[in-house]
Parts: C-alpha cells; sequence; structure tokens
C-alpha cells in the first residue's frame, strides 16, 4: 500500500496536474484542499481521476446538518476517495452525512468514499484550546472524545495529529482509518504547524496515511525528499 497522500496546496490547475504527472508513478491519492478548489472547481478533481489517480477531498465540511450532507453528497457524485468534516459540527451531522452518503451510493451505484472526521487541527496547540477556545480537558483527551464520537457516528477514521495517533488506534480499533497530516521530515522546517511528526515516527505510532505537501514540494530535489520520505515509511513497517 502507498502510504502517502500528496498535498496540492498550489494554485494554479496546470501546475497541478503537472505535479500528479510527476508524481503518479509513487503517488496514489492527491489531496485537493481549499486553495486549489477554491480556484480551479470540480474541474481539477475530474482531471486528476482521469489520470487514474484517487483523490482526497479536504475541503473539511463544518456547518448544520443538512448543509453538510448536501456538500458530502456532491463529493460523492464527483467520485473522490475520501473527504472530511469537522467533527466539532456534532454527531447528528456526522450521522446524517454518512448515512445520506450510503444511501445516494446505493440507489445510484457509486462507489463509497470514506468519510473522516477533522480532530483538532495541527496549527493548534494545548494552550489555544484553553486560553481562547475554553477547553478545559487536555488536547489528547479532546481528540480522543471527538474519535469516539466520530467512531459512533459510522465515520471511517479520523484527520489527526501522529502525537496522538496511538491513543486514537487503542481507542477506536485497528479498522478504523487514521490519516495524519502535519508531516515534516527531519530535514523540513515546521512551518504554522506545531504539533509536527516524522514520517517514521507518525507510521509506528499508528498512523495509515501520511499527508504530505512542503516536505516534498518546497524541498530543491522533491525527488529526493520524496525517496527519503519513502524510506522511512518502510524502515517505521
Amino acid at each position: 500500500m502507498k502510504r502517502i497522500i500528496l498535498a496540492l496546496d498550489v494554485d494554479d490547475h496546470g501546475y497541478a496536474l503537472e505535479l500528479v504527472d510527476k508524481f503518479s508513478e509513487n503517488i496514489d491519492i492527491f489531496k485537493v484542499g481549499l486553495q486549489l478548489f477554491s480556484n480551479t472547481g470540480p474541474a481539477v478533481v475530474r482531471d486528476i481521476h482521469d489520470r487514474g489517480k484517487k483523490v482526497f477531498l479536504d475541503l473539511k465540511f463544518h456547518d448544520i446538518p443538512n448543509t453538510v450532507s448536501g456538500a458530502a453528497l456532491a463529493a460523492t457524485r464527483l467520485g473522490v476517495y475520501m473527504f472530511n468534516m469537522h467533527t466539532s459540527s456534532g454527531p447528528e451531522a456526522m450521522q446524517r452525512c454518512r448515512d445520506d452518503v450510503v444511501e445516494l451510493c446505493l440507489k445510484e451505484n457509486i462507489e463509497r468514499p470514506k468519510i473522516l472526521g477533522v480532530t483538532v487541527l495541527t496549527s493548534l496547540a494545548q494552550d489555544t484550546l484553553r486560553d481562547e477556545f475554553g477547553i478545559q480537558h487536555t488536547l489528547r483527551t479532546h481528540v480522543r472524545n471527538l474519535s469516539k464520537m466520530a467512531l459512533k457516528a459510522g465515520l471511517d477514521g479520523v484527520i489527526a495529529s501522529g502525537h496522538e495517533a496511538a491513543m486514537i488506534r487503542n481507542s477506536c480499533g485497528k479498522d478504523f482509518l487514521i490519516i495524519t497530516p502535519g508531516i515534516r521530515a527531519s530535514w523540513a522546517l515546521p512551518d504554522d504547524q506545531k504539533r509536527t511528526m516524522t514520517p517514521r515516527d507518525a507510521m509506528r505510532e499508528g498512523a495509515d496515511f501520511l499527508v504530505v505537501g512542503r516536505s516534498i514540494l518546497k524541498q530543491e530535489d522533491s525527488d529526493k525528499a520524496l525517496d527519503l520520505i519513502q524510506l522511512e515509511i518502510l524502515t517505521s513497517l
């Protein structure tokens, strides 16, 4: 299994497709996030599919149940491999989203995408949750509670930092997907991420997939960076 999801955090449709073509031999899943989707719309998703690759649609739906469900159905009809929503939308929104997607897939004979819940963004740290959000229990406890809520609502997994991956695995079981952003190779700068982790450590903690962008795309030799990250993953298994 290819464990890396390459984050296409770029503006330009053509450049995004150049990256897909460049890395297609070693990458199966490409992340289309807010930046690229806002600039190009659904067309870039279709063009990635035309190249035989899968899309993780990273738009982090967060709204009332009816609105989240409508967005989820649109993502499903696009044929994405996985998409996400904020667990803080609540259990009703998550379950409504999951149930409506399952119903649509059965009705229209569409392959069901993986639905993932965003726990706590890797740009947030413990003191921010406490001082700005007023959440008094620990960040780890908060992530565990959100992950268990996602599991109960029928979601396939969560987006979470590698620092919480082992705890989530223990709480939610071996079949619950853990997709880990904030991956920084030992030579890469952390940028705006607070809770980063190396590829090797994230895999050892229990992550299923690693979302990697800047640690590859911002390097002078991006092919070599990808090779080194893949080597880290292999030595972790």
